[in-house]
């Protein structure tokens, strides 16, 4: 019985399948994986219907891409010029799929593994205990009567720090905003939504979210993807996994509970040009 954590799908159905076999993954084999199952990829249904088949043996986060499929679907965003999920939205059990992709979780611990998974950050004010109860709180909405309505007013970069006394749709964007869009934030933890590359590119003062000093998540195992541009970042208890796949990258895997925290890559062609 082996378990593997695998990156950001988003699509690219046939390498996760090619990456399945390089990995000999069996029928008793359970995969983690990072968030955004979906979009940008040629073969998002099928990636879908595969992940959610293998019932208990795939656990898997929420990412961005997910948030937005299941906002469209809704009617409460455009689908845009680069998306590439028609084929869910046209799809004969797209009811089923997209319900059972909406009560995913936000966040995934397991004490025995000692790893924790999540799509994209946490910020510095947060431990464990915060985080699990921020993404229970996102999941509980998600889950509920009036998802929809929230996922009108999901979308913006505010607000940018975190506060005890956020509420409403405030509270509930800044937790989506972290769990699904992080990749940088200052000392204080203000996040830079719109910051997407490579460590260096940042603007002065911030920095990526796990190397805030005194981060009080600093303890965990973090297993998180979105980040196609860090790479297999050298950082203790961080284990990055989108290789960028879709960008013509790579697909990673990590088995997780085995004592050696090997990455495996499968160099795959691109379906998007990186912009």
């Amino acid at each position: 019985m082996a378990i593997y954590a695998v990156g950001d799908v988003q699509g690219c159905f046939d390498e996760l399948q090619t990456l399945l076999e390089e990995l000999a993954f069996g029928s008793d084999d359970t995969l983690w994986f990072t968030g955004d199952l979906v979009n940008r990829g040629p073969k998002s249904l099928e990636a879908l219907r595969f992940v959610k088949g293998l019932g208990a043996r795939a656990i898997t986060v929420l990412g961005n891409h997910d948030l937005h499929l299941l906002a469209v679907a809704q009617g409460c965003e455009q689908y845009r010029r680069r998306d590439s999920f028609a084929d869910v939205l046209h799809a004969p059990d797209r009811d089923e799929l997209l319900e059972w992709l909406r009560v995913r979780p936000l966040l995934h611990h397991d004490d025995a593994l000692g790893f924790t998974m999540l799509h994209a950050g946490l910020p510095p004010q947060w431990d464990l205990q915060q985080a699990h109860a921020c993404a229970r709180e996102l999941e509980a909405m998600l889950r509920g009567p009036h998802y929809a309505e929230f996922l009108r007013v999901m979308y913006g970069n505010e607000p940018q720090q975190w506060s005890d006394a956020l509420s409403g749709w405030d509270r509930l964007r800044f937790i989506t905003n972290c769990l699904t869009r992080l990749r940088y934030c200052d000392a204080h933890g203000r996040c830079a939504l719109r910051e997407k590359g490579a460590p260096g590119t940042q603007p002065k003062g911030y920095m990526p979210w796990f190397e805030v000093p005194g981060r009080r998540s600093a303890n965990l195992q973090i297993i998180f993807g979105h980040w196609s541009t860090l790479g297999t970042y050298p950082v203790t208890n961080v284990f990055p996994l989108d290789g960028g796949c879709v960008w013509g990258g790579g697909l990673l895997a990590m088995r997780l509970d085995g004592a050696r925290r090997e990455r495996m890559r499968l160099e795959c062609r691109a379906h998007q040009k990186y912009l």
